[in-house]
């Protein structure tokens, strides 16, 4: 299990499954309360089509959080010194280590939720470093734009996980409260009034480098939503001067697209999207 040390001595964990003859590298940077280790089903799709994938726990999650906190489960999710640019910056630590290692292959940035918004300051910061982006489960990080209330409020009704917001299938709420590497506190309880407001932000003007991106939303994501992600890629448009800019909405589907009914459709969606950019090397 890889892992390296952060600015603040923090050690942070990650995975790297190589594909066989790769295309180019993808660096999954996953949503807050969760980890890396819920994308099997997109890393394996990713790997068999020639995409070596990196995915790290962030900074107080998953096994990097276990670590930070001394195995108390009741901090996961919690950020720690430095707060959102620490976790930032080690996920920037993990690009620079990725090009060092496949200085010759395109590097795709693809986050989701909070992992999106993480993935909108990498892209502010460093629009050289990236060959393509993907967001998904993301929105505008403006006021007005992203939703600070109760994410399951429309299935309150149903008394359930009380997760049903991530997904259609019930099954993937219920997993997420068993899960022992999950927290279901919201953003605003574990980062703190402070840190959270440090989400907002809007895309660079003027990036000085035309890079694809591809937008993936659930028509029913209580996050941003479609409209959101809407006013997201015409920011991008207009104000980054992106011009290659795809947006994908899902009938049906909520927050983690990667986890609903429609997980296959969005895969191949994902996949010919980069298959188009990023061909398959002789």
């Amino acid at each position: 299990m890889p892992e390296f040390v952060d600015a603040y001595g923090i050690t942070i964990v990650y995975d790297a499954y190589e594909a066989e003859r790769p295309r180019a590298v993808v660096h999954l940077l996953h949503g807050v309360g969760e980890h890396a280790g819920r994308y099997a089903a997109l890393v394996a799709a990713l790997v068999a089509e020639g995409y070596t994938v990196y995915a790290d726990d962030h900074r107080g999650h998953g096994r990097t959080g276990l670590g930070q906190w001394g195995g108390d489960h009741g901090k996961l999710g919690r950020l720690g010194p430095g707060g959102l640019g620490a976790a930032r910056d080690a996920v920037w630590t993990l690009c620079q280590r990725i090009r060092e290692q496949h200085p010759d292959l395109p590097l795709v940035l693809l986050g989701h939720s909070w992992g999106s918004f993480l993935a909108q300051m990498l892209l502010n910061r460093h629009p050289d470093s990236f060959d393509a982006v993907v967001l998904s489960g993301s929105a505008l990080r403006w006021p007005g734009s992203l939703n600070a209330g109760d994410l399951n409020a429309p299935w309150k009704h149903l008394r359930g996980s009380g997760m049903e917001w991530l997904s259609s299938d019930e099954q993937i709420g219920r997993d997420f409260v068993a899960d022992p590497l999950t927290t279901s506190v919201p953003l605003r309880t574990l980062f703190g009034p402070v840190e959270a407001a440090k989400l907002f932000g809007r895309p660079r003007r003027d990036l000085g480098r035309d890079v694809p991106l591809l937008l993936l939303v659930g028509r029913d994501d209580t996050v941003g939503g479609p409209r959101s992600v809407h006013r997201l890629a015409d920011a991008y448009r207009q104000r980054s001067g992106l011009t290659d800019v795809t947006t994908l909405v899902y009938p049906g589907a909520r927050h983690e697209i990667f986890a609903e009914a429609c997980q296959a459709e969005v895969r191949a969606d994902l996949l010919a999207w980069l298959d188009a950019r990023l061909p398959a090397r002789l």
